[in-house]
């Protein structure tokens, strides 16, 4: 009788194997339809409260969830078969190169070589499909800087709003919501004015020569000012802080003082011009370029345009379909950007006085807090959807950026000179990002220094040299930090 061959044996003891295998899934598909009747039947002689259709439909789906592991099940047998196969097939290699057994070193080594290739490709591509994608969860090395200089403190409530004024004397301007809004040496820390017009909490800008408020008792507010700097005091020396994400020494909140407030501190009650056209809370206030003309953002849904000299009303903004969260003003141009809880923030041209144009930008999932201008041609966006996004107003249809964080975002601030973005965040953090959505630093925070509750607004002022950034928070206090952000680092 003619003797099979070993490599012919084995063969056919695969084919049998795959044929007993296909009779198997063969059996099983000729036998579901047993089986779900079956099913059926035992589950009408229980007793259950559920409608029979429901189920029926918990049982189709059921037995969908058996047949995908099914499959799964034999992919796995088959998959263990083929690993089986490929290792004898290296064994018999490495025994015909080396003329012996092939050692388990060797093996090992074989492996480590081919599992290394692996790793580098799978990080090649997950660096290419994540360049413009940047997580704030990601380790920083920066050497940045960030110094607490001083603390502003006087309202009796959450501090909403804060800025910078644009021209001399600098200085910083805070609202609350104890109603009043108040001004501020940034040297000193000393208040010099407090406004007390409005019947609502508020929020601040500052213009040429007059400052606006916008309230909750639906008015915005022009006020004029005058006040005389005090002579700054030498600074005490305070050791150079690391902007680091693992400085947060506690939780715990401090126990709030009562705010009593400056003791000589002088007021105004009565405003120089009342804007009075809102249905609704007056939520933000900016002067549009050249000081003329201010625009406000109301919760009800609509932005109004107004002639500060006549009171007169220009132009209502109409097209959002929820409340108004923030609106902002290009610095050189006639463009104004309001931003709303519809997810959505919308671009108004005024260059052309006789077309005034406005396009519907959809980047976020949630309510979109603030959209501000940079002195390029971008836009930055932030939400408590917890990221912020970069836009170029060339071609709006994407982001160029995005910066996804831990925390939703409130009213974001721009870098004039260094083009750093600063975020307040709910979570009580202040992080620092570039235009490209690198992160640079987080401010210091700690159970001595920092904010203690929600940050609610951060403002830029890089003509100052002891305080370029500032920030106000719920814990009733605005902060003015010294930022040091290395060149090299900013490139990276």
């Amino acid at each position: 009788m003619p003797v099979e061959s070993g490599s012919s044996a084995s063969s056919r003891q695969a084919k049998q194997k795959r044929k007993s295998h296909s009779l198997s899934i063969r059996r099983t598909n000729s036998t579901e339809q047993e089986r779900t009747g079956l099913q059926r039947e035992m589950l009408e002689g229980q007793d259950s409260k559920l409608p029979l259709s429901l189920r029926s439909n918990l049982l189709d789906l059921f037995g969908q969830i058996e047949r995908e592991f099914e499959n799964l099940y034999i992919e796995n047998i088959e998959l263990r078969r083929e690993i089986e196969t490929l290792n004898d097939r290296l064994t018999a290699e490495g025994q015909t190169i080396d003329g012996g057994d092939l050692t388990k070193g060797a093996l090992k080594a074989k492996a480590s070589h081919s599992t290394s290739q692996l790793s580098q490709k799978l990080k090649t591509t997950y660096k290419a499909s994540t360049s413009k994608i940047v997580s704030s969860f990601k380790a920083t090395t920066s050497r940045a800087v960030c110094q607490l200089v001083k603390e502003y403190v006087g309202h009796r409530d959450g501090i909403w709003d804060l800025s910078v004024t644009r021209t001399q004397p600098v200085v910083l301007g805070t609202a609350s919501a104890d109603h009043s809004a108040m001004l501020w040496s940034i040297e000193t820390g000393k208040c010099l004015l407090k406004y007390l017009g409005h019947a609502g909490s508020g929020v601040f800008e500052a213009s040429i020569s007059a400052l606006s408020t916008a309230s909750g008792d639906q008015t915005a507010h022009i006020w004029r000012y005058t006040v005389q700097l005090p002579t700054p005091q030498p600074v005490a020396d305070i050791s150079q802080t690391p902007c680091d994400d693992d400085i947060d020494f506690s939780d715990k909140d401090e126990a709030d003082g009562d705010g009593d407030g400056p003791n000589e501190c002088p007021s105004i009650r009565v405003s120089s011009t009342t804007l009075r056209s809102h249905q609704g809370v007056v939520i933000a206030a900016d002067w549009l370029v050249g000081g003329k003309q201010v625009v406000t953002a109301s919760w009800d849904r609509a932005a109004n345009l107004y002639d500060v000299e006549t009171s007169e009303l220009v132009h209502s903004l109409t097209g959002h379909d929820q409340e108004l969260t923030h609106c902002c003003t290009h610095p050189t141009q006639r463009l104004v950007v309001t931003s709303s809880r519809d997810t959505t923030f919308r671009l108004w041209d005024f260059r052309d006085p006789s077309i005034h144009s406005v396009n519907v930008f959809q980047g976020h999932t949630d309510t979109v807090t603030s959209a501000v201008f940079t002195v390029g041609d971008n836009v930055v966006s932030g939400s408590d959807d917890r990221t912020v996004k970069v836009w170029d107003l060339k071609n709006m249809r994407s982001p160029i950026a995005t910066i996804r964080t831990d925390s939703a975002v409130n009213r974001i601030s721009v870098s004039v000179n260094q083009r750093i973005i600063a975020l307040p965040h709910d979570n009580r953090q202040v992080r620092l990002f570039d235009m490209s959505g690198v992160r640079l630093a987080r401010l210091p925070r700690s159970n001595r220094q920092g904010h203690r509750r929600m940050v609610c607004c951060s403002a830029w002022c890089e003509d100052n040299s002891s305080c370029n950034l500032f920030s106000c928070g719920f814990d009733r206090q605005a902060i003015g930090w010294n930022i040091n952000i290395p060149a090299l680092l900013q490139e990276k």
